[in-house]
């Protein structure tokens, strides 16, 4: 709503805020559950799957780099927590536009980065939205659609959906 409206504020403050709307709903009020809730952000594991396909992608000598609504801040304790910030040539973050997915010219930030055209990016995410805007935006797309959800009613779709990232390097 605040992208629509034009009000930006970076993804921690959104994270914040829809936290606590979630505590107020449900009726907590406990700063030390707040403060616990929020610090977990910070100490986020990854998959399974993630470092074994990370390595394999690198060694095939493929660049790789996130794209996320995440600060910067966000996205290094993300990495580091995971154990995977030397897998990426790039980790940017939508604040350098000042807004957020799916919007076309944050997408923009992957070709510029990498210097190529936006046909030549396998795009993945785990979020269906992510991957129907990075589609629109003309990027080759991976919905890893863990839960089995319905495939979301947008302007376009991904064209993979895998349950996890293990068959990743089959469409490669």
């Amino acid at each position: 709503m605040r992208a629509v409206a034009g009000q930006h504020v970076d993804f921690w403050q959104v994270t914040q805020d829809s936290l606590d709307w979630a505590l107020e709903a449900a009726s907590l009020t406990d700063p030390a559950l707040r403060a616990r809730l929020l610090a977990l952000y910070y100490d986020l594991p990854a998959y399974p799957e993630v470092p074994a396909l990370l390595s394999d992608l690198r060694a095939r000598g493929l660049a790789t780099g996130i794209l996320s609504n995440g600060t910067p801040a966000m996205l290094n304790a993300a990495c580091g927590s995971a154990g995977i910030s030397d897998q990426f040539d790039a980790v940017l973050s939508v604040e350098s536009r000042g807004g957020y997915k799916p919007h076309p010219t944050v997408y923009d930030l992957v070709t510029a980065r990498f210097g190529c055209t936006p046909d030549q990016v396998l795009f993945v995410s785990a979020n269906g939205w992510d991957a129907a805007g990075a589609a629109a935006f003309g990027f080759r797309t991976v919905w890893i659609n863990r839960t089995g959800a319905p495939i979301d009613r947008l302007y376009a779709r991904p064209q993979h959906i895998l349950p996890d990232l293990s068959a990743l390097t089959g469409l490669l």
